[in-house]
């Protein structure tokens, strides 16, 4: 039988309140929802997660998810389809409360080759599908900068499918001071901008040809580089570009007028990755 059957009780609502930004910060708590994000949490940040909780169904469903959870001494707790449903409709039968963990600037790693950084980027899909391909593409960091939305905000959470736990993604509310402390590691600042002077396709092919770094040819890919992104709305302000070492474009070929920030941010992470290989 479940132990968790009273879809109204205080253990349900004090789960479900988590979906908030102040009830997260006040109790340095946040949600994990459904099989993908709990199965990578349990495998990479288990000293993080305070319990896990599932139906009997997601139990047998996800068993290698319940295994695991168990072999690192987890509490497991069921729970009837009610009781998740009203801890969170996006549940999927299972969920896990994680303790949150320091997100400071100054977690940088020491000698990161491939960064990405958002400034007051607030849509919490937009953040997750790019710290997800930030992950997919090898990046050492994610940055969310100034006014960006909260890394554990529970749709950034579900957008980065898992990637929040691969990897260092860092909270900066000054974008002067962390591109300050990229270029002491190294890092080559690099603007995603539409209308920037270089195009990314003529670096790729400088990068493959091997040639040097002159002023005319602009920035090299094989370089360590931070790569700085917008808002989702009105992209970087004129500040933000200056604050670059310099400004890139992704070309559209065809009659699309623009591409949105997740798949901006993608082509140029794997652009720089696949120079720097």
């Amino acid at each position: 039988m479940p132990e968790l059957t009273h879809p109204r009780s205080e253990r349900v609502r004090s789960v479900r309140a988590l979906a908030g930004r102040s009830v997260r910060e006040r109790r340095g708590k946040f949600l994990v929802e459904g099989p993908q994000g709990v199965r990578e949490v349990v495998r990479f940040r288990p000293e993080q997660v305070q319990e896990v909780v599932l139906t009997p169904e997601a139990a047998s469903r996800y068993a290698e998810v319940l295994d695991a959870a168990q072999a690192a001494g987890l509490t497991v707790r069921t729970g009837t389809p009610e009781v998740l449903l009203a801890m969170s409709p996006d549940a999927q039968g299972i969920l896990a409360v994680a303790d949150v963990w320091d997100t400071a600037g100054t977690a940088l790693p020491a000698h990161p080759r491939l960064v990405a950084v958002l400034s007051t980027v607030r849509d919490p899909g937009n953040a997750g599908a790019v710290i997800r391909a930030a992950d997919a593409a090898g990046a050492d960091a994610v940055i969310l900068a100034g006014e960006s939305v909260d890394p554990f905000n529970p749709k950034v959470v579900r957008s980065t499918a898992g990637s929040l736990f691969h990897l260092p993604v860092l909270r900066a509310p000054d974008l002067d001071e962390v591109l300050g402390r990229l270029r002491s590691v190294g890092c080559a600042v690099l603007a995603a901008d539409g209308t920037a002077p270089h195009d990314l396709d003529d670096l790729l092919d400088r990068a493959a040809a091997g040639g040097p770094e002159d002023a005319g040819g602009g920035p090299d890919l094989r370089a360590p580089t931070a790569w700085l992104f917008g808002n989702e709305a009105h992209g970087l302000s004129e500040e933000e570009l200056l604050a670059a070492d310099a400004a890139v474009r992704v070309p559209l070929r065809g009659a699309a007028e623009s591409l949105n920030l997740a798949t901006a941010a993608a082509v140029c992470l794997y652009a720089s990755a696949r120079a720097q290989r």
